[in-house]
């Protein structure tokens, strides 16, 4: 049993390299996620069902064309991609922050949808009530209905989190497979799959894929539950 846990340099950084990109691709989807959500849920406007549809459409496609577009709109020849290099130094195609694009693309309509159905759940007598009172509607949302959204928002989060850690197609083609750059937890199982001897260390990735998944969905059920149970004894 001691080889599942003897992994190499390469494999170390796989797996530091994928809770970086999941991470910042996480914390950079959650303000638009927020707003975006809010959005869906109050907003009376034409072209609403329109929107959604473009939201989620990421869980529709086939992820190699997500990083193809991606490529194409980012690219260093793409029209977002040139005006970012050029103006601003940030470059993605090709490089980690790329991969932390691709992933946070990716889970975006699994974070939307979380806040999403947590404010959509809100009881607007709640905000109503704040409102006679005094407050803005940006204190209200602050002081109100974040708080009250918060376990969804933890919910979308962490299913965000999980799935830029697995995501796999959308990152390859926009920003290759290159190690210690770009080479994610999945890129480097695919990696061994490929070549001679290389099942140990699919193996090895494979396993602490599945447990940080799995630690990442349980922390998000537990958290969800400990913020709700502490608002309905507040």
């Amino acid at each position: 049993m001691n080889w599942l846990l003897d992994l190499t340099p390469d494999e170390w950084n796989a797996v530091r390299l994928s809770i970086k990109v999941a991470t910042v691709a996480m914390i950079a989807s959650l303000p638009p996620g927020i707003l975006l959500a809010l959005l869906l849920a109050r907003g009376r406007f034409w072209g609403k069902t329109l929107l959604n549809g473009l939201v989620h459409l990421p869980l529709i496609l086939p992820p190699v064309v997500t990083g193809y577009l991606l490529l194409l709109t980012f690219g260093r020849r793409g029209p977002a991609g040139a005006f970012l290099a050029e103006h601003f130094g940030i470059i993605f195609s090709f490089r980690w922050t790329g991969a932390a694009l691709a992933c946070g693309v990716m889970g975006f309509p699994l974070m939307v949808r979380a806040i999403r159905l947590s404010i959509e759940a809100v009881d607007r007598r709640i905000e109503a009530a704040a409102g006679t009172l005094g407050a803005n509607p940006f204190w209200v949302f602050v002081t109100i209905t974040l708080p009250l959204i918060l376990p969804g928002l933890i919910a979308g989060a962490i299913l965000s989190f999980a799935k830029a850690m697995g995501e796999f197609g959308a990152t390859i083609t926009f920003v290759s497979n290159i190690p210690n750059e770009t080479q994610t937890l999945p890129s480097a199982i695919y990696t061994f799959t490929q070549v001679p001897g290389g099942d140990a260390g699919a193996l090895r990735l494979t396993l602490i894929s599945i447990v940080i998944s799995m630690v990442a969905l349980v922390a998000s059920e537990v958290l969800a539950r400990r913020v709700g149970h502490r608002m309905d004894i507040e």
